[in-house]
């Protein structure tokens, strides 16, 4: 079902738990010979509405990250509190990995500029899984288009599949970016620096 169905946010984190001990062991090791991924690894930051100051990144102007990443919570109805705690990784520091892996989840979709439709939670899809490798999010992408019509699936195999699997070659690993620290930073900065490429000029 979680293969199918990206929504199932419990289903999926079960899947990533049980399935993705060798891709997080190579994440965790990407994370320790980066200096800002080792910082995140050290003090292991949490993205929640508790830690977050909604409305001071509110307030930011039109094109900084942090406000990006609000207005998309916003516009989508979501939350970084709806992240399921790990519960199937015995080694702490890769309980965390795959813990920041979730959080990060939607600042990925703020910078990837896609929707949480299932089109725009494909797309994401394919980037993850480039970047990371996880089982979960292989599957998720091969799998995901299956619930898409004719049209979309045109638009995900001819735009947006080519654009995801580039992005994720060509971006930095991205749990290495301490990005409570760079809300003040425009998504255009942001997104050249860790690598991900400008999205289709398309409606998801």
């Amino acid at each position: 079902m979680a293969l199918y169905n990206p929504y199932r946010h419990e289903l999926v984190a079960v899947l990533g738990e049980t399935t993705g001990s060798v891709a997080l062991q190579n994440l965790r090791d990407r994370m320790r010979h980066d200096p800002e991924g080792y910082q995140i690894l050290e003090e292991r930051p949490r993205i929640r509405l508790s830690t977050l100051d909604v409305t001071g990144l509110r307030g930011l102007a039109d094109g900084m990250f942090g406000r990006e990443y609000v207005r998309f919570l916003d516009s989508n109805r979501v939350s970084p509190d709806t992240r399921m705690p790990v519960k199937f990784v015995d080694d702490e520091e890769l309980a965390y990995v795959i813990q920041r892996y979730r959080e990060v989840h939607d600042l990925m979709h703020t910078l990837l500029g896609m929707p949480t439709n299932m089109l725009g939670e494909v797309a994401v899809k394919w980037f993850e899984a480039v970047q990371t490798g996880l089982p979960m999010c292989i599957l998720g992408a091969v799998f995901g288009p299956l619930r898409l019509n004719a049209r979309k699936l045109q638009i995900l195999t001819t735009e947006l599949i080519p654009w995801a699997v580039q992005s994720g070659r060509n971006a930095s690993c991205v749990l290495n970016f301490y990005y409570e620290n760079r809300w003040e930073q425009t998504v255009e900065s942001l997104r050249e620096e860790i690598g991900i490429l400008r999205p289709p000029a398309i409606q998801v």
